[in-house]
């Protein structure tokens, strides 16, 4: 039983490539995807791998031993390790919040249906946040937006597309809701906080399905031979990523800590982790040596605010 809870905000500064460990179609190496929705998505065990990884070096001055352990305590031991137990912090699947789209007007447009917010809202009531934002569905190659400087005439034109837009006059709710995911996933402020505020787009759920599945970034890549340094024959593949820009939403959950003897409660456990990585930029999924996966991390609602 979970006992402290937090949102936890994933604002993807480069290409995220999650990947799905099996190939479909052209994409040799295609990102993670909901069966249902068809929404990319980060699962909740490549999360907790990869913020386990960046603690341990965070948390790594000089004592191998005490940082073991106390990552042991809350993330569970390691494979192999005689000392059984469970882990006392879990971390669910990252689901699709927003997603970049490229616009004639202002370059590009943060997009979001109401199947995704519905499902954040539902994630962040749970979590202790208020979110009590409510948005009209427009019809299928319709949109609702903010900034009226988006427009080309009367229509919004998003990568191929010409959708029909409606400036928002509150009536929608698409102001409240640029402005709540700015406040929580670019808290600092900004260009880009700025820009999420103003450029926030409510596509329907079924033009939204189409942009996340057709306007990915696709890379194609060449191996390198090692003796010739040149191509190395049929070593051309194709990997799928997350744009920058996309913003994520994910659960931290926390229970006290499992480990016999200790007496480490839920929301201590979850400060600790909260205090550690709060406004952190970590990497997530493949591809770190080309410098893929780097995501900012910001935390919302909840009963802990911990220190690391």
């Amino acid at each position: 039983m979970f006992e402290a809870h937090k949102a936890m905000f994933m604002y993807c500064t480069t290409p995220v490539h999650a990947g799905a460990g099996q190939a479909f179609g052209l994409v040799d190496n295609p990102i993670q995807r909901e069966t249902h929705s068809e929404h990319p998505v980060i699962a909740g065990s490549g999360v907790k791998g990869a913020l386990r990884h960046h603690l341990w070096r965070k948390w790594d001055k000089g004592n191998g031993k005490r940082t073991r352990d106390l990552l042991n305590n809350i993330f569970g031991p390691e494979a192999g390790s005689s000392d059984l137990h469970a882990g006392a912090i879990s971390f669910s699947d990252a689901q699709l919040v927003a997603f970049p789209i490229r616009c004639v007007k202002n370059a590009f447009v943060y997009a979001t249906s109401p199947l995704a917010l519905a499902r954040a809202q539902r994630m962040l009531g749970l979590c202790g946040e208020q979110a009590d934002w409510s948005v009209q569905s427009p019809e299928d190659g319709h949109a609702w937006l903010i900034n009226p400087a988006l427009l080309s005439g009367d229509h919004l034109l998003l990568e191929t597309q010409a959708l029909t837009a409606q400036v928002d006059a509150n009536a929608q709710g698409v102001k409240k809701v640029a402005e709540t995911l700015a406040n929580s996933a670019i808290p600092d402020g900004g260009y880009f906080h700025d820009k999420l505020k103003n450029d926030l787009v409510v596509l329907s759920d079924t033009d939204f399905k189409w942009f996340v599945k057709h306007a990915t970034v696709v890379e194609a890549h060449v191996r390198i031979d090692d003796k010739t340094g040149a191509a190395d024959g049929g070593g051309l593949f194709y990997t799928e990523n997350l744009p920058p820009e996309s913003i994520l939403l994910s659960t931290v959950m926390a229970t006290r800590e499992r480990k016999e003897g200790s007496d480490v409660q839920a929301d201590a456990v979850l400060g600790h982790v909260v205090g550690a990585l709060n406004g952190q930029t970590v990497q997530l999924g493949g591809d770190a040596t080309t410098g893929r996966g780097m995501v900012t991390l910001n935390f919302a609602g909840g009963n802990s605010n911990g220190q690391s």
